[in-house]
């Protein structure tokens, strides 16, 4: 018996995520070989997607962008890590994800934004690291321009600065920000927090009121999670787990604030979306375990979602 149509979207979403060029080809033909060959319905139109994906991938992969430096989204968020040059960034990244990029205790080590992908309460979320700003980037001094236009499309800033370092040169890049008039949820990662000493926190939250402080330490797990939570925060997003056949998948799926039963099944397939009745719901946003809610019933983050036909 085949995978239900909208299991093996979910699946097949997930295979292909951090993948590009080549092996995201190679993927999508192993999907394509595991998919019921069936002329009409809901695996036609995955097969139609699958190739679509193919042809996307070679026009990407042959495209060459000497002047761009666009990060391609992935995962239910993008976050961009910003601020002075040398403050951890890099290394930070690197804590938070599987990549492995060039570190030093020097400035500018990274010269162009440098994405990657973590899992943050079970979602993947894009993290993104964008080279030092530094004064006069908004009129495109060291290239500042272009890199602002990347913050430009992010979801979220996590501003960098080190725990004991000098606040001057994070308002400097805040500055930047504003003059270029981009305005996000965000926050202040204090780096390197393991060698704070008594009153840098303080100060710095006194030097930026507007910002949530959250210390961090790339040899501190704690504030690794910590740091998790607060990005988790910072992106708005609500988790639902979803329940088919009495069983709960591990990975949540991620919708915007507000968004209902009938968000979370056109989610997993758009004919889901339209023939739903309603759904079982576990969490928060119920009265009691299981209850049965309508279409328009609005889901909070953590709930676990059964829909019914």
């Amino acid at each position: 018996m085949p995978m239900p149509h909208r299991t093996f979207a979910q699946v097949a979403k997930r295979r292909l995520t951090g993948k590009e060029g080549r092996e995201r080809i190679r993927e999508v033909h192993a999907l394509l070989d595991e998919l019921p060959d069936y002329r009409n319905g809901p695996y036609a139109d995955l097969r139609k997607w699958l190739m679509s994906e193919i042809e996307d991938s070679r026009v990407r992969s042959s495209a060459i962008h000497r002047d761009s430096i666009a990060v391609r989204r992935e995962g239910a968020a993008q976050i961009a890590l910003v601020g002075p040059p040398n403050v951890g960034k890099s290394s930070l990244l690197q804590a938070l994800s599987p990549i492995q990029i060039k570190t030093g205790d020097y400035p500018f080590t990274t010269l162009r934004p440098v994405p990657a992908l973590t899992r943050i309460g079970g979602v993947l979320v894009q993290l993104v690291e964008i080279p030092g700003l530094i004064a006069g980037a908004a009129e495109d001094r060291g290239g500042g321009r272009a890199l602002l236009g990347v913050l430009r499309s992010t979801d979220a800033i996590v501003y960098c600065l080190r725990a004991a370092g000098d606040v001057h040169e994070l308002e400097v890049v805040l500055a930047e920000v504003v003059a270029a008039g981009i305005d996000k949820p965000a926050f202040l990662a204090a780096t390197r927090a393991d060698e704070a000493e008594e009153g840098d926190l303080t100060r710095l939250a006194k030097a930026f009121p507007a910002l949530e402080v959250v210390p961090v330490s790339i040899l501190d797990e704690a504030s690794l999670d910590d740091f998790r939570a607060a990005a988790w925060r910072s992106t708005g997003l609500v988790r639902v787990y979803l329940r088919v056949a009495g069983s709960v998948d591990e990975e949540p799926v991620a919708l915007q604030p507000g968004a209902t039963v009938t968000d979370v099944a056109d989610l997993v397939h758009h004919e889901l979306g339209a023939t739903l009745s309603g759904a079982r719901v576990w969490g928060s946003s119920a009265r009691f375990d299981g209850q049965r809610v309508g279409r328009e019933h609005a889901i909070h983050d953590g709930d676990v979602v059964e829909i019914v036909h």
